[in-house]
């Protein structure tokens, strides 16, 4: 069989919501840029988990801007609005962002497409080919055969980094014991009566769960059920299904995982249905395709990301993109759930970018939740939006680096922070974010 030759000044290889930023970023730069995503959809965990909500990108009530604000703008000022920013129910989560699903996925696809990205779905990065310290192409397949990408410079959003990995990328596995944040399996709740369901104002449900659980109607880790609501009326979205201990890198595992989501979903529902007031007349709907995996590999960087530098509000020279996101782990091994706000209320942290740079090879970033960060820190840093401004980042990085021809590392950082500065993002640089007296008041 021939294989394909293509060729792309940047490859950015996963179309979450990380490599959507990337892709952008490097794109509107005047790159030439390939994306490949594995899945027929682009968006990451917002596409395997429909109705996940985009928190994080409002820190202290103003938005981190970016090629997230651009999107998010979009989607407000369509008629009628496709999305609404709301106060999080869930306990030191500030503003997040409730969005139609499918406006949100047309519209990302719609700024790929404008800005000139050539989007290669249904495609998966196998090896790289490495000669004189750079990856020179990536080899790929897609139902019609193997291809390969020759790049000048290549970008990991991946979430789980195969690629870089192979290009001798040294990683740290879940907590460095080898314990990942459970999987999840989501789905909504079409027909509830929001009045009725939220009536009591606990988003969490302890009561029904426990009573549940005690009853054999529900699996014992579903002690607390999120259930938010969706951005249709009477749609409530159930982000409760969490499953422990599965490898996020082992297919065969994801399968069996996803299969044991899809019984606890509908064992979920049926109770819902049956025992929670509201729900009476409710119906299944947006069922995920497969579980959403936080946490697999973490690629070392020339610089790591420490909970005790967030705690402490860093604001680093490199800052890429502000966060006050608390350390949101979801079950590690026999660990439970946390939402222990990391840093002060009104302050926030910045993502250094120097997190998303490898000591080798020399054309190689990486972003989203492949950043490089301790096990604290990274259940903070994780946020979509926040993957967002880290792929906007690299892309916007490469694009630099191509340009002058030179190793991403020997890019001077204080050049990405100024160009993102000037493509709308917040809060990094010398725009300090400032905490409104009206929450979303730069949104109202």
């Amino acid at each position: 069989m021939m294989v394909r030759q293509l060729r792309a000044d940047v490859l950015v290889i996963g179309g979450g919501t990380a490599g959507f930023g990337a892709a952008l970023g490097a794109a509107r730069q005047g790159a030439q840029v390939r994306l490949i995503e594995g899945t027929s959809k682009i968006g990451g965990v917002m596409a395997f988990c429909p109705g996940m909500p985009w928190g994080g990108g409002y820190p202290t009530g103003r938005s981190i801007g970016g090629v997230f604000g651009e999107l998010t703008d979009q989607l407000l000022a369509m008629n009628p609005p496709k999305a609404e920013v709301r106060p999080s129910t869930l306990e030191n989560f500030g503003a997040e962002v409730i969005y139609d699903h499918e406006a949100a996925v047309f519209a990302m696809f719609q700024m790929l497409e404008d800005a000139g990205v050539e989007v290669h779905l249904g495609t998966f990065a196998g090896a790289p080919v490495l000669e004189q310290g750079r990856i020179a192409r990536v080899e790929c397949t897609d139902r019609t055969g193997p291809m390969v990408i020759e790049a000048g410079m290549v970008i990991d959003c991946s979430g789980d980094g195969d690629t870089s990995a192979r290009a001798g990328v040294p990683f740290m596995v879940g907590d460095g014991r080898g314990n990942m944040m459970g999987v999840t399996l989501s789905f909504s709740m079409v027909g509830a009566d929001w009045a009725r369901v939220f009536a009591k104002g606990d988003p969490y449900f302890e009561e029904e769960a426990a009573a549940g659980i005690a009853a054999g109607l529900l699996h014992p880790d579903l002690a607390k059920l999120y259930l938010m609501k969706g951005f249709h009326r009477d749609a409530v979205f159930c982000n409760s299904v969490h499953i422990r201990g599965v490898d996020g890198t082992d297919p065969q595992g994801v399968a069996r995982a996803t299969q044991e989501g899809r019984r606890r979903c509908h064992q979920l529902a049926q109770f819902l249905v049956g025992h929670v007031p509201g729900f009476e007349r409710a119906r299944m709907s947006e069922l995920g395709p497969t579980v959403g995996v936080r946490e697999t590999r973490k690629l070392e960087a020339v610089h790591r990301i420490l909970a005790r530098d967030l705690r402490a509000g860093a604001k680093p020279a490199d800052g890429i993109v502000a966060c006050d996101n608390p350390i949101d782990d979801v079950m590690r091994g026999d660990a439970d759930m946390t939402h222990d706000a990391i840093v002060a209320d009104g302050d926030y942290y910045t993502i250094p970018f120097r997190a998303m740079v490898p000591e080798a090879p020399a054309n190689l970033l990486f972003a989203g939740r492949l950043v490089c960060a301790d096990p604290a820190a990274f259940a903070s840093v994780r946020g979509m939006p926040q993957c967002m401004a880290m792929g906007q980042a690299a892309g916007t990085a490469a694009a630099l680096a191509l340009a002058e021809g030179i190793a991403v590392q020997a890019l001077d950082p204080a050049r990405v922070v100024a160009s993102l500065a000037a493509q709308g993002m917040r809060g990094i640089g010398g725009d300090a974010l400032v905490r409104h007296a009206r929450a979303l008041e730069d949104v109202a």
